[in-house]
Order: structure tokens, then sequence, then C-alpha cells
């Protein structure tokens, strides 16, 4: 059966609050059920608050139908324009929008730091809670305020040929997050966003959503200020059995991200069969365009912290302004990084200042560490193998470039065909372990 909005009294007209009667379409197909479809219509922009979404419906935006959010947060019931809270085979379908107008939740440009300031409150475009059987395709996530596709303790999850199209100057607004997610399948997605493009979480909860596990990201496109691919900040309960693999990582801060700052555990753990491109953006933007960065370091000085083990990197390629950095502390060593066939060309592009690595968030660590940057930089690690792998230099190599590899606190190293010379040949040796 098809729910048509119209004929719930939605007027489509972007200026009339369409929020009840698109609740009401919604309502009567969830009563039926057996994937009973609300049907926005193409041809019209549909201003909205918070939408709830329910099970056993298909939520389908025909053609060039566009959600065109409100700006006023009284028509917001949470935090979100479009939620669903234990929703069990919720598909959300079509080629229409989203239009999150981030812009006009922003107070102000900050020209010296190159972003936007947002006001007191913005929206996330959806938070989809506890769902199971859920299916995302194909529809268009456009200027979000903040976060685009939020999902929170959902299991067997699809999201496939969406597109994201963010400010890259936004900060926060992320495309894709599964947090205390399993059973998750991305696939065939482009997304523009100024913070992480995809990103595996386990966020701080009241309510227990259990673990982060069994989440495969392949064959996406990825163009972002911030990481490409990343698991955390949020680690709070474990995360583990997530697979990136065949996408390309246009533009980004750092190219592959494991950030480990909480209680749980990080652990089996692939990158596979990506190609990146990572630089440095201005300083409030974290991430100094480190190629690949793994590290584990408290949050807090008095933070639990847990361990970052069984990781794999296998045939990846990229230019990066920084390190490939593996990167324990003695609160928490990193065990068992392998890296194979991983090749990474190290140039200076940009201007901003280098010389550095980004320990944000912390404030256990200096946030920023004044430190030379090495092709490979590992400590405080146990069980580290680089196989098939080389280190090489761009044109412009600045004074701080140094060793191919260089190794502190680490035991069970192993380089099994490691190649490639120091940046300075005849300053620095090409591999250092101390």
């Amino acid at each position: 059966m098809v729910f048509n909005v119209m004929d719930f009294g939605a007027k489509g007209d972007s200026l009339t609050l369409d929020t009840e009667a698109i609740q009401k379409a919604i309502d009567a197909a969830a009563a039926v059920g057996k994937q009973a479809q609300v049907l926005v219509p193409a041809g019209q922009k549909y201003l909205i608050g918070t939408l709830v979404l329910k099970s056993d419906i298909d939520f389908h935006l025909e053609g060039d139908a566009q959600l065109l959010v409100s700006t006023r947060q009284e028509d917001y019931s949470g935090e979100a324009a479009i939620v669903a809270y234990g929703a069990n085979k919720l598909t959300i379908s079509g080629t229409g929008s989203i239009n999150g107008r981030a812009l006009e939740f922003m107070d102000h440009y900050e020209a010296e730091n190159e972003w936007w300031i947002p006001k007191s409150w913005r929206p996330k475009l959806f938070i989809l809670t506890d769902c199971t059987q859920l299916i995302v395709r194909e529809i268009t996530i456009e200027k979000a305020p903040s976060w685009s596709l939020h999902m929170l303790g959902c299991e067997n999850v699809l999201v496939e040929n969406i597109n994201i199209h963010n400010n890259l100057d936004v900060p926060n607004c992320d495309g894709i997050d599964p947090d205390h997610c399993r059973n998750v399948e991305i696939r065939h997605c482009h997304i523009v966003c100024g913070d992480d493009a995809i990103v595996v979480k386990a966020t701080r909860q009241e309510i227990d959503y259990g673990l982060s596990a069994n989440i495969w990201v392949h064959d996406c496109v990825l163009e972002t200020q911030d990481s490409g691919v990343k698991i955390g900040t949020e680690t709070t309960q474990n995360i583990f059995n997530v697979l990136f693999e065949r996408c390309e990582i246009k533009t980004s801060c750092r190219g592959l991200t494991i950030q480990l700052r909480d209680e749980g555990n990080v652990e089996n753990i692939t990158f596979r069969d990506i190609t990146f491109s990572s630089s440095y953006h201005s300083d409030p933007w974290w991430g100094r365009g480190e190629a690949i960065s793994f590290t584990a370091i408290p949050r807090l000085p008095e933070s639990k912290i847990g361990q970052i083990r069984n990781v794999r990197v296998e045939n990846v390629t990229g230019v990066a302004e920084n390190s490939i950095r593996v990167n324990g502390t003695k609160e928490s060593r990193i065990h068992n990084v392998q890296f194979e066939n991983v090749h990474v060309t190290f140039n200076r592009w940009t201007e901003y200042r280098g010389n550095l690595l980004d320990n944000r968030p912390t404030k256990a660590y200096p946030d920023i560490e004044m430190r030379t940057n090495p092709g490979f930089y590992v400590r405080f690690a146990d069980q580290v193998k680089i196989s098939n792998s080389s280190v090489s230099w761009g044109e412009n190599r600045p004074d701080y470039f140094t060793h191919a590899l260089e190794a502190h606190d680490v035991t069970n190293l192993v380089l099994d065909g490691i190649k490639g010379e120091a940046a300075h040949p005849g300053r620095f040796k090409a591999i250092v372990v101390n």
C-alpha cells in the first residue's frame, strides 16, 4: 500500500510546516506494516521538524523530493530531524534529499581558522536508535549542520548508494556514524563532509546499546577535512571485526584512523585496497595530515583505557604530509599491527605549520606534540610487522622529514621488505630503532 503525504495534508511549498501531515502518513503506514510505502512525491520541498519513523515501512523520497529542515528549535521534539526508536524492518529509500541548511545554523565564519562557528543549537539530520533490519538506500543528504546519519545501537543494517554533500568548512558534520552497531554493511556511498566521513564509534550512553562489531565498509568515495575512514575517538565499549576495503579517499586530514581514548578495546580491524590523500588543514581541525594514524592515548589523566590489537593494513597507497603513526602509550601499548604492500609518498604542499604530531583529544598528554616526521613512526607497540612496503619522498622535503622508519619502545618489530631512504640521506639514517 502507498500512503501519499499529500493526501494527509502536506503542502510541499517549502513554507508550510509539513511535519504533522507527514507524521500522519507515517503512522497510517505503520498501522498496516508489510513495508507499506510512505510516498513523499517529487517536485516539492517539504518543511519539517522532527519526524518519527516506524517499523515495517518504506519511507520513500521520490525523484527530486526534498525535505527542508526547519531552522526553529521549537519545531523539533529532540535533537534530530528524522528519528526512529526500536523500529524493525524500516527502509528509507528514493532519490530525493534532505537539506540541513547548515549555514543557517552557523553564527559566523572564523576566517583565521577557516571554519564556521555554530550557533548554540543545531540538529543532527538522522538519529536511528535500536533499529533492526534497517535499510538506507539512494537518498541524498546535503548541508548537514551536525552529524548526517547517526545509527545508535542498530543491528543488521544496510546503507548503500547514498550521497552526502556537506560543507567542508562546517565542523562536526560527520557522514555516516555506526555507533554501538552490529552487522552493518556500508557500500557504494559518495560522501563529502567537513568532519569524519565514515566513523565507527561506541559513544558514552546512559543506556547499554552493546558492542560495535561486524562492520563492513566498501567501495565508497570519500572527501573530508577530517578522517576518511575511522574508529573512535569514542571507544567506551569494545569495537571489533571491522573491515574497510576498496575505498578512495580523495581528501582528508588523516587517511586511515584508529583513535582509542576510552576503556573499550579495538581489535580485529582490517584496512585493504584503499587509496588516499591526506593533508594539513587549519589548526582547529583534528589531524595534521597523517597518512595512517593508530593511537591509544588516555582521554584524561584518570581515564581507564583499553587496547588496540590485531590490525592489518593491506594494499594501501597514498600521498600524505605527515607520518604513518602507530603510537601507544605507557598506559596502553598497541599489539600486533601488520602492514603489507603499503606504499606512501610524503610531501608538503600546504603552508600550515608542521614538525608536529596531533594527540587530540587528550588532557593526559600534550594535545600537539612537536616532533619530526619520519615515514613510519612506531612507539609503545609490540609485534609490528612491515612487509613489501615503501616510503617515498616528494620534491618538497622540509628539514623535519627524517627517517623512512623510526621506532621507540617497540618489541618484536619485523621488517620484511621495506624500501625507502631517509628524506635527507646525508643527515639521517633510513631506519632508526631505539
